[in-house]
């Protein structure tokens, strides 16, 4: 599916439990974009079920439980998909001090895209979560 004309992203709503703030998003993207570089690529959005994330987390990390965001490379001038959990990124927000479910959002949002930028706390010796850590002040999330 390609993404609207205009826009380098699909945003798409799997989900029915807790509602997404699409206008907040797409601010939220047209400020963050830049700072990451993201210029002519395109990417998707998908928020879906803990049962949903669970699965791909099962079937593509071989971990048998949900998470909160799943990033999904692709090829050329296609980033690839994030997978957000909506239940996961509320829960975690009620269980925090200073998250809300929209700033949660965008959270992990901005973790799924430093992903797609190729990052990768899990291996860079700290360099996303340096980046990070900076993007989340400047962003406010």
């Amino acid at each position: 599916m390609e993404p609207p004309s205009g826009k380098n992203y699909l945003l798409l709503n799997r989900q029915r439990r807790h509602s997404i703030d699409r206008a907040g998003l797409r601010v939220f993207l047209s400020a963050v974009m830049p700072a990451l570089g993201v210029k002519d690529e395109s990417f998707s959005i998908v928020f879906t079920t803990d049962d949903v994330i669970r699965r791909y987390n099962r079937d593509y990390r071989g971990y048998d439980k949900a998470t909160d965001v799943l990033s999904f490379p692709g090829e050329d001038d296609y980033l690839g998909d994030i997978l957000i959990s909506s239940e996961t990124a509320y829960n975690q927000a009620r269980q925090s001090r200073s998250l809300n479910f929209e700033t949660n959002i965008r959270r992990l949002l901005l973790h799924g895209l430093l992903h797609l930028k190729g990052y990768d706390h899990e291996t860079d010796n700290g360099q996303m979560r340096a980046i990070e850590r900076r993007l989340r002040r400047k962003f406010r999330c």
